[in-house]
């Protein structure tokens, strides 16, 4: 089975029948869902990284906002995810021939690999940061910049359909 394949299958299957058919369940669990997990994806990660860029909460422990942060991280990356696979069941033809939603999908597999691969356990091995505090830094900013191309680049799905 090819790609194609799998995303004419995806489109027929009951869930983007459901999505495609039913606009009221599509908006209300798939739009505004989603988006509600965004911002607490979002808000998470901009927390996170603006303290251990010594920004904001600087009186707070850096490990207690990271630590504190990464538990709605992970509840947000959940939601999204399968508020995402039923709004991209609806139109999975659509998604398929889309840049944007590819490059997405890229964007979003990279930044997952980057947080549970290297941001967390780097931050937990040094410390969270008070010994290398470039490092720490340096972290952030690549997170921001990850998570920055997540959004614009899922965005812009919306703008080229």
């Amino acid at each position: 089975m090819d790609l194609y394949s799998l995303f004419e299958w995806f489109e027929s299957s009951w869930l983007g029948y459901i999505g495609s058919n039913y606009g009221s369940v599509y908006a209300l669990f798939g739009q505004s869902i989603h988006l509600m997990a965004l911002a607490v994806l979002g808000g998470s990660v901009l927390v996170t990284d603006l303290r251990l860029l010594n920004v904001i909460l600087r009186d707070v422990p850096a490990e207690t906002v990271v630590e504190n942060a990464h538990k709605f991280f992970k509840i947000g990356l959940i939601v999204i995810v399968a508020t995402g696979v039923f709004m991209a069941a609806a139109i999975a033809l659509r998604m398929y021939g889309n840049l944007f939603f590819w490059s997405k999908m890229v964007s979003l597999l990279v930044g997952v690999i980057f947080v549970f691969a290297i941001k967390m356990p780097l931050l937990r091995r040094s410390n969270y940061g008070a010994d290398k505090v470039w490092v720490t830094r340096l972290v952030a900013v690549a997170s921001l910049c990850i998570w920055f191309t997540v959004a614009a680049t899922g965005r812009w799905i919306g703008f080229s359909g």
